[in-house]
């Protein structure tokens, strides 16, 4: 086997253990940790919510400090890796998650991120918007 294959083989072996096991460390985003139900939010005709009026400024003030495509290791606390949300795509790439982790609806309302030791928190109304949005696709 040359070693161009073998190096090969050894990143995809990283790459789906880090895959498999979030980021490894079971840190603030274990998926066991943080998922939970869906909220079963419906997007409303008249939803008015956008990535420019409201995803980008949630993401920036509740989110990006972990989830940043431009931070790695010990800089992103814990947060899996590919779930970044410092860019549209990003986030409708894991909205299923996002949604299972800070948003609210009538089925469920999970509060595990950010997490508790973060000084600042969504309200709950800001957690009903998200899981709107989320529900519209994320526009």
């Amino acid at each position: 086997m040359s070693r161009k294959l073998t190096i090969q083989k050894l990143v995809l072996g990283a790459t789906l253990f880090v895959f498999a096991k979030g980021d490894g460390a079971g840190g603030c985003c274990s998926h066991s940790d943080v998922l939970g139900p869906p909220t079963e939010a419906v997007c409303p005709p008249t939803s008015t919510l956008t990535y420019v009026n409201f995803g980008e400024p949630f993401m920036t003030k509740y989110c990006i400090g972990c989830h940043s495509s431009t931070l790695s290791g010990d800089d992103r606390m814990g947060a899996p890796a590919f779930h970044d949300f410092d860019t549209q795509i990003g986030i409708q790439r894991v909205m299923d998650h996002i949604d299972e982790t800070a948003a609210s609806g009538p089925a469920a309302t999970n509060l595990a991120m950010p997490p508790k030791g973060e000084s600042h928190r969504p309200t709950l109304e800001e957690r009903q918007q998200l899981a709107e949005w989320i529900a519209c696709g994320a526009p």
